[in-house]
């Protein structure tokens, strides 16, 4: 028996890559068994990320250190890292025993037997499809997953290696994500996070035409050869027929949508949360700049002004709606012109959360060679600044909520002599993101507090980006 850990790196997107890699391994039982211990392992795969710079120093890091730590072992490195520069390294990075990319997840099992049997395999397998299982391995936080619903992406953002990395964008079957989801509901998962490069292109891609029809049948919707940019004659968009579908799902159970993409953001699905309240009014939508012309030298649609209007439009029709976005600083340009309009505009849409980061020169894409480059130390210090604005507003947000109750999802059971302390999330923060929501309870509430459990908490107090708690007894 081969005993394998995985070593994960990048995003949630990845982390499910890692469940499913660990699920195809796990099946094979008479010669694979996880284990969550790095020591305990024969075979460890490093599942990299590979999107921006610190993101590549940080998996390959993890490679060598590894195999400095157990020479013995044999490593692997999989993932987007793995995916992009699969050929580079079958030459020059001896440390990896075997290279596997981000495609087919199937294709894992045999590799490993490769590896195993002092073979040194490198596999790209191809990128169609989405890569999906009944994962049964979850490396998040108890009660809490996420679903993928499309890979790879067509909007091809200036600065943006991602479809380098995992192709154009493609849907998953309609099928499958109900089916999945029906089973993380009847496993007692709370709380599903849908992600995807841009869930407001699913429907389209490689399996266009297939996906419509299938989600028209499972909706009991005709379609008609007129409905060829939305999928019903009603006009719907897919993701709003998903949406649909998801809410015939019986169960105690919460959805987040993560990651639209601002040109093209599906209004349809507002309406199907305002008849559904299982689905959070979260919105990750990233904007990147505030600024026309750098949004176009990013290859992007959209400006201020109309961005700020479709902000406007989804708050009055979704009061109570967080929204979370991402500024980049320093692109390629980037003139202290264009970065005083994009802190303006930060302003002004107030998001609840934003990550603000300099920007990261990525070999083969448009903007590489781009000339009038920010220096590295004046992009980093134009962050700051967002992240100063963005750190005043996040808190002046949280104030709001002081003296109202909320489900929170407990994460972590904190050590503490003096009082009984846990950590979790509300509704309007997002796993691995956002702030958190420390909850104190009493030693008679120790059995109703444990990981996974949902409890209902009234926020007593601001702490940086996270909220101070106490239970409230039901």
């Amino acid at each position: 028996m081969v005993k394998f850990f995985i070593d994960q790196h990048g995003c949630a997107k990845n982390r499910v890559d890692g469940e499913i890699l660990a699920t195809y391994l796990g099946n094979s039982k008479e010669k694979y068994e996880l284990t969550m211990d790095s020591a305990q392992a024969d075979l460890i795969i490093i599942n990299s990320c590979g999107f921006i710079k610190s993101a590549k120093e940080e998996s390959l890091n993890a490679l060598m250190e590894t195999k400095a730590a157990y020479p013995d072992k044999k490593v692997i490195l999989a993932g987007c890292l793995a995916e992009r520069y699969a050929e580079l390294f079958s030459k020059s990075l001896p440390e990896a025993d075997g290279i596997f990319g981000n495609g087919e997840l199937s294709g894992i099992e045999k590799l490993a037997d490769d590896v195993m049997a002092q073979k040194r395999p490198v596999e790209k397998m191809p990128q169609k499809g989405v890569s999906f299982c009944m994962r049964q391995v979850s490396f998040g936080f108890k009660n809490s997953a996420f679903v993928k619903i499309t890979e790879g992406c067509s909007n091809h953002c200036s600065f943006c290696a991602i479809p380098l990395i995992r192709g154009e964008l493609r849907s998953r079957p309609a099928d499958s994500i109900i089916e999945e989801i029906k089973k993380l509901v009847s496993d007692g998962v709370y709380e599903i996070n849908l992600i995807g490069q841009d869930l407001a292109a699913y429907g389209t891609g490689v399996d266009d035409k297939e996906i419509r029809s299938e989600l028209a049948k499972l909706a009991g919707v005709e379609i008609t050869d007129q409905a060829n940019d939305f999928f019903p004659a009603s006009g719907v968009t897919p993701l709003a027929a998903l949406l649909e579908l998801v809410s015939k799902i019986e169960g105690d159970f919460v959805v987040r949508l993560l990651y639209i993409h601002p040109d093209h953001f599906n209004f349809d699905v507002l309406d199907v949360m305002k008849k559904d309240d299982r689905f959070l009014h979260y919105f990750d939508i990233p904007f990147q700049s505030g600024s026309g012309e750098i949004i176009r030298l990013m290859n992007r649609k959209g400006n201020s002004e109309s961005y700020s209007e479709m902000i406007k439009r989804m708050r009055e029709i979704l009061p109570d709606m967080v929204l979370r976005t991402t500024f980049m600083a320093g692109f390629p340009g980037e003139k202290d012109k264009h970065f005083k309009e994009t802190a303006s505009f930060l302003e002004t849409i107030e998001p609840d959360w934003s990550g603000c980061f300099d920007y990261s020169l990525e070999d083969d894409t448009p903007a590489y060679n781009f000339k009038h480059r920010v220096p590295s130390r004046k992009a980093k210090k134009r962050a700051e600044i967002l992240g100063d604005i963005q750190t005043a507003i996040t808190e002046k947000k949280l104030e709001s909520h002081l003296g109202k109750t909320y489900k929170v999802l407990i994460e972590e059971i904190i050590p503490n002599e003096e009082e009984c302390l846990a950590i979790g999330r509300a509704w309007f923060q997002a796993p691995e993101v956002d702030g958190a929501v420390v909850v104190r309870y009493e030693e008679e509430d120790k059995e109703k507090i444990f990981e996974g459990a949902v409890i209902t908490a009234r926020i007593l107090a601001v702490s940086g980006v996270d909220l101070d708690s106490r239970l409230v007894a039901e």
